[in-house]
């Protein structure tokens, strides 16, 4: 019944970041936002929804292990797994303006994130200082982005709905986020207490995985439409939103301390796979094939090593 109770609530989880999206998304194109701003802000906050209510909820249980392992495992399956498998379906092409923002946003994040982490604790003002970065970079992308600008696959993210089926949606998801987590996180507890596994090793693993899937199902379906610069955007918004907004949220609500297993192994594994995207990024200005399988071994040689 655990497992039942662990994918129960995992689909609870997903399904409400889901309607919190199309609720928050069509409320804001009726106030006059752009659908560029919303692109990377509402709907790139709500395919990471799953990852801060799984994060805040364990924390607020002391389960802190899995609330910085849930953040630090996504972004590592969000580049080596996620990115591996898009690009092994299909090649994948890199916009210029990747290099010029998103991808040196979460080397800064990136590298900030594992500082804060160093004394062994992420504090409230920590955490306030995470949000603030993030409340600067969408305010650069609120003036940069006044028009509508985004593709084909990102505009049917933003459904054109009526104001009460958006009350009703953005509703809906924050029930289900709220209780999808709460589900989700003491489900994967009770597995790891049963079979000895660490609270640590669960988050990264599982709950990671798990959390991940609203970024996997969209990067895989942009690289099946071969609208593969979607897919690498994606991946690093969703990076860059987990570190500030959601290790920023969760440390402000409760101080999130940080394990030696995270500092002497999985911060390494999260700012190599990060430092390594660089030059896979800017060969040919693509992610080929050989690169994604790569990746995606990288990924599996990853998990064997920390298991």
């Amino acid at each position: 019944m655990i497992y039942l109770f662990l994918c129960l609530g995992l689909i609870i989880l997903l399904g409400g970041g889901k309607f919190l999206v199309d609720g928050a998304s069509s409320l804001a194109l009726k106030f006059g936002l752009s659908q560029g701003f919303i692109g990377l802000t509402i709907v790139a906050f709500g395919t990471s929804a799953p990852e801060l209510l799984v994060s805040i909820n364990a924390a607020l249980d002391g389960k802190s292990d899995i609330a910085i392992g849930n953040v630090i495992g996504s972004n590592i399956a969000n580049i080596s797994l996620v990115l591996g498998i898009s690009a092994t379906l299909f090649p994948i092409k890199i916009n210029s303006s990747v290099f010029k923002v998103d991808y040196l946003v979460l080397i800064m994040s990136s590298i900030i994130f594992y500082l804060l982490s160093y004394n062994g604790v992420i504090s409230s003002i920590e955490g306030l200082v995470l949000l603030l970065i993030l409340f600067l970079i969408n305010l650069y992308f609120f003036y940069k982005l006044s028009k509508p600008n985004l593709s084909e696959l990102e505009s049917d993210l933003i459904l054109p709905l009526p104001v009460w089926k958006s009350l009703l949606f953005l509703g809906l998801g924050i029930i289900g986020l709220y209780y999808g987590a709460d589900l989700f996180v003491e489900s994967a507890v009770v597995i790891a207490s049963v079979f000895g596994v660490s609270e640590r090793i669960i988050g990264i693993t599982v709950i990671a995985i798990g959390t991940s899937l609203p970024e996997m199902a969209t990067s895989i379906i942009a690289a099946i439409n071969k609208k593969t610069d979607i897919a690498v955007g994606n991946i690093l918004g969703s990076n860059i939103m987990n570190i500030l907004a959601i290790i920023g949220a969760t440390a402000v609500i409760s101080p999130i301390p940080v394990s030696e297993g995270f500092l002497n192994q999985d911060f390494f594994w999260m700012l190599g796979f990060t430092f390594i995207l660089y030059p896979i990024l800017r060969t040919g200005n693509r992610v080929s094939r050989i690169e994604g399988v790569f990746l995606f071994i990288g990924y599996f040689t990853y998990i064997f090593i920390i298991l």
